[in-house]
Order: C-alpha cells, then sequence, then structure tokens
C-alpha cells in the first residue's frame, strides 16, 4: 500500500506564491513512488499579487488557497482541516509565497512568524514522527519551528554565482539549527528529527538538476515514512 502524503501549497507562482515546477516536481515523483497524494493550502489572503510578466507588485487580492487550486486541478482543502493522523508525511514545495503566506521571513527574516496551521502542522507531524520534506526556502520553516533541526538551502557561500541566496544560511545557523551544504541534486536527512531538505531554485541550475534533486528529497522521505 502507497504512502499517504500531504502536500502544502502557498499560492500559484514563484513570486507570491508556490514555485510552480518545484510543485509539479514533487508531485510527480510522489506519483512514481506509489504515494496517495491530497493537497492542503491555508485559506488566507496573499501577503501581495506580484505581476509575473513583469516583476512588479498588481493592485490586487488574492486568496492562497484559491490560488493553489489551479495547481492541485482543483482537488485541494484548506490546511486547517489536515490530520496529521491520517498521513504519513508531509511536504512544502518552495516558492517566494512560503516566504510571504505561509510565514513572514520575506520581511521579517530570521524574526519571523509562522502562519498558525502551518505551525500546528509542522508540529503535529514532528511529534508523531513523522517524516516532513522541504525544498528550495522552505526549510526556514523547520528552521523557526524546530530549533536544533540541520536543514539545508544549498550552499552557504555563492559558489559560482550558483546561490545568489547564500546568506538564508547565516540565518538559518542564527536560529540556533545547523545548515548543512548540500548540491542541487542532493538532499540532506536529519534522521533525529526526520526532515528532508533540497535547495532547489535556491540554485541557478537546469530545471532537471532541480527536478532530480527534489526527487531525492521524496524519495528520502517515503524510506522515512
Amino acid at each position: 500500500m502507497g504512502k499517504r502524503v500531504a502536500v502544502v501549497l502557498a499560492g500559484c507562482g514563484v513570486f507570491d506564491g508556490s514555485e510552480i515546477h518545484e510543485a509539479s516536481a514533487a508531485l510527480v515523483h510522489l506519483s512514481r513512488g506509489g504515494a496517495e497524494v491530497k493537497i492542503f493550502a491555508p485559506n488566507i489572503e496573499q501577503r501581495d499579487v506580484v505581476n509575473h510578466l513583469k516583476g512588479s507588485p498588481a493592485e490586487e487580492k488574492r486568496n492562497v488557497l484559491v490560488e493553489s487550486a489551479r495547481l492541485a486541478r482543483g482537488n485541494i482543502q484548506d490546511l486547517a482541516e489536515l490530520k496529521a493522523s491520517e498521513f504519513d508525511a508531509v511536504i512544502f514545495p518552495g516558492g517566494f509565497g512560503v516566504a510571504k503566506n505561509l510565514c513572514s521571513w520575506a520581511v521579517d527574516g530570521k524574526n519571523c512568524t509562522v502562519n498558525e496551521h502551518v505551525n500546528s502542522t509542522l508540529q503535529a507531524f514532528h511529534g508523531a514522527k513523522k517524516p516532513i520534506g522541504l525544498c528550495c526556502i522552505s526549510p526556514v520553516l523547520a528552521a523557526k519551528v524546530f530549533p536544533g533541526c540541520e536543514v539545508t538551502v544549498g550552499q552557504d557561500k555563492n559558489v559560482d554565482g550558483r546561490f545568489p541566496d547564500a546568506e538564508t544560511a547565516s540565518a538559518i545557523a542564527e536560529l540556533g539549527c545547523k545548515h548543512i551544504c548540500k548540491n542541487v541534486n542532493e538532499s540532506h536527512v536529519d534522521k533525529a528529527n526526520k526532515i528532508v531538505t533540497t535547495c532547489a531554485f535556491m540554485c541557478k541550475a537546469p530545471l532537471h538538476e532541480i527536478f532530480d534533486g527534489i526527487g531525492t528529497m521524496v524519495q528520502e522521505v517515503l524510506k522515512l515514512a
């Protein structure tokens, strides 16, 4: 019987929601791994809306759950309804929506607050010793909620110009967590906390390498489950 995995989205689109390629990659790898997947998102207003063509703010309001439904093909539930007891693992794709809608990292950095339903979801899976998978910027959620855990967002230096957000690793360390340097096609497993992370688009890499890295994260999550 396949593992039951919850996937939590943060909207639709890299600059104000979930990174579409990351969400899709996670879902493809979960499908390949025989997992039974249900998708969730918080029923809240987005922090902002970005015109992805121009890269500039748009004067409109959007709802995170409604926008996430685009990626879920309409088959999605309010995050408030997620029960950890019904799943074997949870996965959070990345995208600026994680740092804007699921928490306030985009504005407050290491001093951010985490959405109450995101926090309770993470705590519930962690408390039940069920694996948590995170990619791109979403490992900061674990760093904020679980001091002392180990995560990766890639490298802690901008190696060859491929890791322009390398300072995120320092902020994670300031939270009392251990940042583990990994390449884009790798993931890190914090065995004590059952947290699996990979850097995805935190690295400037070809799409297939990001896809493969997310694959390693999904595979490790399913192993732990």
